[in-house]
């Protein structure tokens, strides 16, 4: 008998997310995250000790630049601990969306002669960057143990505050990712840009700052509410930011969903750009 011959072509229009076809491929999706938690430890000197120094150093600059010689307020707690509270999703934010953003380019050669579902490539840093995160959530207990700090009972809330972080990550990773492959331009601003969203997020200054009329549009951005709800769950510096969680996960919804179409929809011309 004459062997099959499988022609896979690219669809026409608008296309969402084809959940089927992810799930036959999450062989492939676990392994890309395992090499990339492996090339980014097994290769260097400090290894895991780089989820460490990264926010560490951070904190150590904002304490004394923020909140010794500016003195910006704390709402009540250690600045060291309360910008590191910040640190702890932010860093993850920026770091993931970095890699996210320029996933399709470095992935270029493989794009172009084998076919999987190019979605993968930008999750995969998604998931790999947790294991960053996670070393980075345990020296903040430590410095809350070392301060006497104890968290709130919204320390249940940590899970859904960390998938609305991830949420976002993705949405913005994937609408980048498929500007950067067709626009190189994209990639080189990233890390300006990523700059100047951290001061549109409240990492180094509390939202008590922004005044009440502005408060809403603040939460525009997702990682407003999911920083200050961590603060607000492991240091009990305010009440439960639920205004600005609320409108954070309709923003974040929005970005992703409509990141995941614009991503499908210029999947099929990204082997001829690449």
């Amino acid at each position: 008998m004459p062997e099959s011959i499988a022609v896979i072509e690219p669809e026409p229009g608008w296309r969402f997310i084809n959940f089927r076809e992810i799930w036959e491929y999450k062989d492939l999706l676990y392994f890309l995250i395992w090499r990339d938690i492996k090339a980014l430890y097994a290769q260097s000197v400090l290894g895991i000790g780089w989820a460490i120094i990264q926010p560490l150093l951070s904190m150590i600059v904002f304490t004394i630049v923020f909140g010794r010689l500016a003195k910006i307020g704390s709402d009540g707690v250690p600045y060291a601990v309360f910008s590191f509270a910040g640190l702890v999703p932010w860093t993850y934010f920026s770091n993931s969306l970095g890699m996210t953003a320029g996933s399709l380019i470095s992935f270029a050669n493989i794009i172009t002669k084998v076919y999987f579902p190019r979605m993968l490539i930008p999750w995969t840093p998604i998931f790999s960057k947790l294991v960053d995160f996670g070393v980075s959530l345990f020296l903040l207990f430590i410095l809350m143990v070392w301060f006497k700090i104890i968290p709130t009972i919204f320390v249940l809330t940590l899970p859904l505050l960390i998938l609305l972080m991830m949420f976002t990550s993705a949405g913005l990773g994937m609408w980048l990712t498929a500007l950067a492959i067709q626009y190189r331009d994209i990639q080189h601003g990233m890390s300006f840009g990523i700059r100047l969203l951290m001061y549109a997020a409240p990492v180094v200054y509390p939202v008590s700052l922004v005044p009440d009329q502005y408060r809403l549009i603040y939460g525009l951005n997702p990682m407003a509410g999911v920083i200050e709800g961590f603060r607000a769950a492991l240091l009990g510096t305010r009440p439960m930011p639920w205004d600005l969680i609320g409108v954070g996960t309709i923003s974040a919804i929005i970005i992703a969903l409509s990141g995941a179409v614009y991503f499908r929809r210029m999947e099929r011309f990204f082997a001829d750009v690449a």
